[in-house]
């Protein structure tokens, strides 16, 4: 496949199939998806109706992918060979050809044997023989064209081919005409035929195409660096030991079970468990994480982690394609070879726009013919309008954007898994955030105990210790972890009950022990006594009560405090910047979840929200007509997550198989959702940018092509020249897309901010829970009272001259300072005292541009 129109063809023939319900074609990576029902169309079948379109296919299945194999590597850099050598050999024969056919035109010397006015056969003899190699070189424009011509399904190789075809065959006819002057002989015949032989023609068009093509390769193989990159992590062979003997095999032989020797400075092949000795392991390739992690007996390890300076043996648990590396890629693999919506355009014009340019072409003959001075001319017409034309470029407009986008992403361990999930975030309008794992830590700890009156606090602890061992609730580890010392003399509990977003009900020698909030204590009739004024006291302080009681009576109150990550409030602020709302849900009470929200600088907040809550709330905003992302840690965030227009899972480290996600931040950082967006928002640019190209590219370039100047201004556009034309468009939309490479997220701004915020209050040493939390809103006091900063989001913003035209527009207002990001369509303004928001839209509306969000 080679163009949009290649494309079109195969998704078009594939989807008349009976059984066929979704046919996903991707140019780019020359592939196909298709959703079929196995009863009613087989495999063979879906590759005859891809055959009969003019293509060859064979079934990849993707269980069986064998990435230690490195194919992405190894397809790019063959096709660039091929196409290399096909090159160079046409460049060989065509430099003489353009010599000897266009020297006598200008005046160069040429040897006496090939003089067109003393030796005319021979003159056009060695022109046939220098460009038969070339379009022999080249035959697979003419097979592939004509082929998908006959099948009525033309694309561009078979403009190429009855352009450049058209051009040879009349240099053939020029031939005998020339030898039929010569016989007679007719001066005037010969002069005619002799000057308007069209070897070069289709030579050049032909060279040019395939210098085009090469060039294109170049770049389409830096557009899948990132899945190599990934790739190229997996190591090629593993120690093993088998029957007590360490032996070295390739890494795609390891079976599960088998046990692994990993030495010092040495790559991980698959994934398991520690089984002796411990090091310390560096998972960047995978989480992010820059630290090294310690790994020990017992501890889960990933395949692409590099081992530190210890020795250790794990056994295999996943191997192959059910690796943590092997997933990673076959995600940004699938999102490479996904669709953007904003395709679906360029989809329904690819079919129609190769047999449109054919009747064009046509039409400009049968005019020029009429109309114009010669047959030659109208020839010459019609070859340029099938040359010019580049469906190229549009089939290659949305993909390459896709691939490089995905990529970007995935070298930021931000795993986007499809090119809509990748169009979708560019529209977000609200972010709803998880509290618990997504802007704290995840990490609890408890921070003060207090038993109830005539309660002592061992028995409070024992209790508590009790019924959290049997809790996955991450405050039940919290507690756990702060009464690992006590004894539980061996008791157990029966009939465990936990009651999603409430609390925990366990029986201990059938005396009933409770766990939870003060709603399900005071519903289980529990008498709260003075605990009702400590709750409130420390939900103030951003800590979460947990009651307990025994029988009927109540025990008292263990708290726990979850602690804000540091670059929470920084991203919050970025979303804020971009136009974005945040919300953030949290089960906890009202007051705890208040104070979080207010630290955090959320816009909104709701609290006491359960798991299946979420899922409704997000759904009443969309049902206002908001773009609503979901950032979750991915457990009990699933439905709201699925809910979701894009469902971002946070923190998911090494676990990348969250179905219910669009979008895997691997680190627990909330300033990757940020990049997410703004890389998003980037590509989506980059992809208009592209198809603008390759839109206004056909529609001035086939006029002008056809011969529509030549009238006024005797203008033409000589086939030759349409050909480089031809492959500058493509070569244009991949490079422009490649600019997506030099996206850098903003973490490292962010994270220098918080640093110098938190010089500026340092936090003590030995402080409190609660002292921690006023130190942090100290700071985020500081930050608010310290910057007056207003970020307008601006739609309409193509280049440098609109980035200009708003820039100075926006200069008049007095006593500020203007910023304007064109990559991220944002103003930046900042002074002492800022303008009001009218006085904002007005002056960029007057600049010909639209104020979609100000903050």
């Amino acid at each position: 496949m080679t163009c949009a129109a290649c494309q079109a063809a195969v998704e078009k023939n594939v989807r008349k199939l009976p059984g066929v319900s979704e046919v996903n074609v991707n140019l780019l990576m020359h592939s196909m998806e298709v959703a079929f029902d196995e009863s009613a169309v087989s495999t063979g079948e879906i590759i005859d109706a891809v055959e009969k379109a003019g293509y060859e296919a064979s079934p990849r299945e993707l269980e069986d992918a064998s990435y230690e194999d490195k194919p992405v590597a190894d397809t790019s850099e063959k096709e660039l060979k091929r196409v290399r050598w096909r090159l160079i050999l046409s460049i060989l024969f065509m430099v003489p050809l353009m010599y000897v056919a266009m020297g006598p035109m200008i005046g160069l010397p040429v040897p006496t044997f090939i003089d067109p006015d003393l030796r005319p056969m021979s003159f056009v003899l060695i022109q046939f023989f220098l460009s038969l190699p070339v379009v022999l070189l080249n035959y697979t424009y003419f097979t592939q064209g004509f082929k998908a011509l006959l099948s009525w399904t033309p694309n561009m190789n078979s403009l190429i081919a009855v352009g450049s075809g058209s051009a040879f065959l009349f240099g053939i006819v020029a031939l005998f005409r020339i030898s039929e002057a010569v016989s007679a002989p007719d001066p005037e015949l010969l002069h005619r035929y002799v000057h308007s032989l069209y070897y070069e023609s289709a030579a050049v068009i032909l060279t040019l195409i395939t210098l085009g093509k090469y060039l294109e390769a170049r770049a389409k193989g830096r557009t899948s660096q990132a899945i190599s990159k990934l790739v190229m992590l997996a190591p090629e062979s593993a120690t093993v030991i088998r029957d007590g003997e360490e032996i070295q095999i390739p890494a795609k032989e390891i079976v599960k079970g088998d046990e692994i020797l990993v030495r010092p400075g040495e790559r991980l092949a698959v994934d398991g468990i520690v089984k002796s000795g411990s090091s310390a392991l560096d998972e960047s390739a995978i989480t992010g994480e820059s630290l090294p992690v310690e790994k020990s007996e017992g501890d889960r390890v990933v395949s692409a982690s590099i081992n530190g300076l210890g020795s250790f043996t794990y056994e295999a648990t996943a191997v192959g394609k059910d690796t943590t590396l092997s997933q990673i890629i076959r995600l940004v693999e699938q999102a490479a070879a996904s669709k953007a919506p904003i395709s679906r355009l360029v989809d329904k014009i690819s079919g129609i726009f190769v047999p449109i340019v054919l009747l064009i072409s046509a039409i400009t003959f049968v005019v020029w013919m009429i109309f114009g001075p010669s047959f030659e001319f109208a020839l010459s017409m019609a070859i340029s309008v099938l040359i010019i034309s580049c469906p190229c470029a549009l089939g290659l407009a949305t993909p390459v954007a896709v691939m490089v986008g995905t990529g970007k992403g995935a070298e930021h361990n931000i795993l986007i898994k499809s090119g809509e999930a990748l169009e979708t975030a560019h529209h977000i309008e609200t972010v709803v955030l998880d509290k618990t794992g997504t802007i704290t830590e995840g990490k609890p700890k408890v921070t003060g105990v207090y038993a109830a009156e005539d309660v002592s606090e061992e028995e409070l602890l024992q209790v508590a210790h009790l019924l959290e061992k049997k809790s996955e609730h991450p405050l039940a580890q919290a507690i756990l972890e702060y009464t690992k010392d006590i004894d539980d003399e061996g008791r157990t509990l029966d009939r465990f009950e936990s009651v999603t977003g409430r609390g925990i009900r366990a029986y201990l020698d059938d005396e009933p022990l409770l766990a939870g909030n003060t709603k399900f204590l005071e519903a289980s009739g529990i008498d709260l006594k003075d605990g009702l004024n400590l709750v409130d006291e420390l939900a103030k302080k951003g800590e979460t009560p947990l009651l307990f009681a025994k029988g009927n009576r109540y025990l008292g109150i263990v708290s726990v405090a979850d602690e804000i990550k540091e670059t929470s409030t920084a991203a919050v602020k970025a979303f804020r910047e971009l136009g974005i709302k945040t919300v953030m849900l949290t089960g906890d009470n009202e007051k705890t979840a208040k104070a979080i929200a207010e630290i955090a600088g959320v816009d909104e907040m709701m609290a006491e929200v359960m798991p299946q809550d979420k899922a409704v709330y997000v759904d009443r905003l969309q049902s206002e007509g908001q773009v609503v992302a979901m950032i979750g840690d991915g457990i009990n965030d699933s439905p709201a997550l699925a809910t979701a227009d894009v469902g971002i899972a946070i923190g998911a480290g090494t676990d990348v198989a969250i179905e219910s996600a669009d979008i895997v931040l691997m680190k627990g950082d909330l300033n990757d959702a940020v990049t997410a967006v703004r890389l998003s928002r980037q590509t989506l640019r980059n992809i208009k940018q592209n198809l603008f190209w390759a839109f206004i590219y056909n529609v001035i370039g086939i006029p002008i092509a056809a011969g529509l100047l030549y009238p006024a201004f005797g203008l033409t556009m000589n086939p030759m020249l349409a050909a480089a034309a031809m492959s500058v468009s493509s070569i244009f939309v991949v490079t422009n897309a490649l600019r997506l490479k030099t996206f850098q997220p903003t973490r490292t701004k962010k994270l220098q901010a918080a640093v110098d915020l938190k010089e500026t209050v340092p936090e003590r040493e030995h402080a409190t829970e609660s002292e921690k939390i006023d130190q942090a809103k100290e700071r985020g006091n500081n930050m608010a009272h310290e910057e007056k900063t207003m970020r307008v989001s601006i739609d309409g913003m193509t280049c440098g001259h609109c980035q200009a035209r708003v820039e100075k527009a926006l200069s008049t207002l007095p006593g500020v300072q203007i910023n304007v990001d064109l990559a991220d369509g944002v103003a930046t303004i900042k002074g002492e005292t800022l303008p009001t928001e009218e006085a904002v839209r007005q002056l960029v509306a007057d600049a010909g541009y639209d104020v979609t969000g100000v903050a």
